[in-house]
């Protein structure tokens, strides 16, 4: 039962994080540090800074997530978790939603995680 109960708290996480990207850029930073990095389409950002910049120049400025799957796996530090999310990316004026993969590796801080490492690629088959 522990394990259900760690990836209710992940998902809740991830739908945290994606309505954050779809509502609020300049909010994910808080959901990264100094030490996170970011591979988004084959291009890596290191630290929040480049990671934040790259957020706020995506040429999205209405979308929204929906998540399909979702498996995680306890991972790194006491606490830190390994997801691998798929979905869908539905942007307005887009006949097609994009489907997307992503990895997460979670660390824990407080009562919630923050993003070590991410990465992210659409699925154009």
């Amino acid at each position: 039962m522990a394990e259900t109960n760690t990836d209710e708290v992940v998902v809740a996480f991830l739908k945290h994080y994606y309505s954050t990207f779809d509502t609020n850029r300049p909010g994910m930073a808080q959901l990264y540090r100094e030490n996170s990095m970011m591979t988004f389409e084959g291009q890596k950002f290191k630290g929040l800074q480049n990671i934040v910049n790259m957020f706020n120049s995506l040429p999205l400025p209405v979308c929204h997530h929906d998540i399909s799957t979702v498996d995680c796996q306890p991972y790194g530090p006491p606490g830190g978790m390994l997801a691998f999310v798929t979905g869908t990316l539905n942007v307005p004026g887009q006949e097609h939603p994009l489907k997307y993969s992503e990895i997460f590796n979670l660390i824990p801080i407080q009562d919630t995680f923050y993003v070590l490492n991410a990465i992210l690629r659409s699925n154009k088959a």
